[in-house]
């Protein structure tokens, strides 16, 4: 997964104003404590980082 089609999911569940701000204010655990954005830079691989915010979100499984 590219780092566009990460947004793009995170924008499609959380809207184009919020996801922004949600990726720099949670902090999961499954991301070793980071959010998204710092996960971003720390260079974990968007795939991970979409399944952590998935699971934290409790989205359906059709989503993953």
């Amino acid at each position: 997964m590219r780092e566009a089609e990460l947004w793009s999911r995170l924008e499609e569940v959380l809207g184009a104003g919020y996801a922004r701000a949600w990726a720099d204010l949670v902090v999961m655990s499954d991301l070793g404590g980071r959010c998204v954005s710092q996960a971003i830079t720390a260079g974990i691989d968007c795939k991970t980082i979409w399944r952590a915010a998935w699971a934290q979100l409790e989205l359906p499984e059709s989503m993953r």
